[in-house]
């Protein structure tokens, strides 16, 4: 009778202990193993937790698998204990959640470039965002769709006073002067809505770019409501609508000290008062833009106009851009979270040396009420020069006002 080598002899005597101790520890791991584990043996597994007909036959069948675990290669067992599990054994992830790559990393001292899904953010009401960013939605993470109303101008009900009240409107046109005067006081309420819509984007921008192009639709209307003249049954003196559209293209480009440009764009505007004679004002204008930032403290806003011809026939308001301007510009600034300041000064550009500067402050209201940033401001305002509105496009004059406002972004 052959005997097996002492070696062989070694490796059996190993292997029956293996498998006597195995019987036991494999029992005491079946009831801790977790109930569905991705790893090498899966399907054993499965195939012993499926038997129910016999539990000496399953609680068998799981002692053998639990032997043939401890067989497994020292490395694989260290990887497979220090290893992040696989998405089917972790609670309430998905494998296309695992899949997933890591979000990209923020860069907060540049605001306006934050690269971030829309859905993992606020959109255009995301502070970390610059304020031209949000205000055009310039980029993918700062944008809010299309199709939904914006705020514009600030939307506002304020009192105002004035140096003087336009109380028998006139124009060079024929048959554009009121009869008679109207007791018009100088105390007046002044109302402002003003919303856009998003109608499109990427129009030359490619998906694939952190940049956003997009087209705008907007509506205006200002009113002066004569609120303290009981007399005359309290007129709306004044109502200005103004739609417009514009195409916004957005830009990155470094400047001195700091600054940069954010975008440029065109736009086209109507502007008149829905009067019938003498009191119709009307005129049509198309104009280019830009915007430049520092910070999130400072914007400035530029704009160039050139009115489209009418015949003398229709022109309700002859030399209107040498009052109202050929241009404006906007400097808005922002030392914290709670206060801005606005000037926005326009000029004829010409020999006719006219125009018009208005200077704002809007202060936040309502921060400590409720949940959220609070969009309620109070809005306080000093305007003198030409065209506060457009039956007053050729009288100068002076407006202080305060009131409250809600400017949506």
């Amino acid at each position: 009778m052959l005997l097996p080598p002492p070696s062989a002899l070694s490796r059996n005597a190993a292997l029956a202990a293996a498998l006597a101790l195995g019987a036991p520890l494999g029992s005491a791991l079946a009831q801790q193993l977790p109930p569905a584990p991705a790893a090498a043996g899966d399907t054993a597994w499965r195939r012993c937790a499926a038997m129910t007909d016999s539990s000496d036959a399953r609680l068998a069948c799981f002692d053998q698998w639990a032997g043939q675990q401890s067989w497994q290669a020292p490395a694989a067992s260290a990887a497979a204990a220090t290893s992040t599990p696989p998405a089917e054994a972790r609670p309430g992830t998905s494998a296309e959640a695992a899949a997933a790559p890591p979000p990209k990393p923020v860069d907060a001292t540049l605001p306006a470039t934050r690269i971030i899904e829309v859905a993992q953010s606020d959109g255009c009401r995301d502070e970390q965002y610059s304020t031209l960013s949000r205000f055009w939605e310039l980029e993918s993470g700062s944008d809010c769709g299309s199709f939904r109303f914006r705020g514009y101008r600030p939307i506002s009900v304020s009192l105002t006073k004035a140096s003087n009240v336009n109380r028998q409107p006139t124009s060079d046109a024929p048959g554009h002067t009121a009869a008679a005067p109207i007791d018009y006081r100088t105390a007046e309420m002044r109302v402002q809505l003003s919303v856009r819509t998003k109608l499109a984007q990427n129009l030359l921008t490619s998906e694939n770019s952190n940049l956003r192009d997009s087209l705008w639709l907007a509506y205006s209307q200002q009113s002066y409501w004569q609120v303290f003249s009981p007399a005359i049954s309290r007129p709306f003196r004044a109502t200005d609508h103004e739609p417009e559209v514009m195409y916004v293209y957005p830009t990155t480009a470094q400047l001195p000290f700091g600054w940069r440009w954010r975008y440029s764009g065109i736009g086209l505007v109507h502007q008149s008062n829905g009067q019938s004679l003498p009191l119709s004002r009307s005129w049509n204008r198309a104009y280019l833009m830009t915007g430049i930032e520092l910070d999130n403290r400072w914007t400035v806003s530029a704009r160039l106009w050139k009115r489209l011809h009418e015949s003398a026939a229709d022109d309700d308001n002859p030399g209107i851009s040498n009052y109202l301007g050929r241009g404006e510009m906007t400097v808005s600034w922002r030392p914290d979270r709670s206060n801005t300041f606005i000037l926005t000064g326009r000029h004829s550009l010409g020999n006719a040396n006219r125009g018009s500067a208005r200077l704002e402050w809007l202060q936040t209201l309502g921060q400590n009420i409720g949940a959220g940033k609070s969009n309620l401001r109070l809005h306080t305002a000093l305007f003198s020069g030409y065209g506060d509105s457009l039956i007053d496009y050729n009288r100068k004059r002076t407006v202080f006002s305060v009131g409250l406002s809600l400017v949506d972004f």
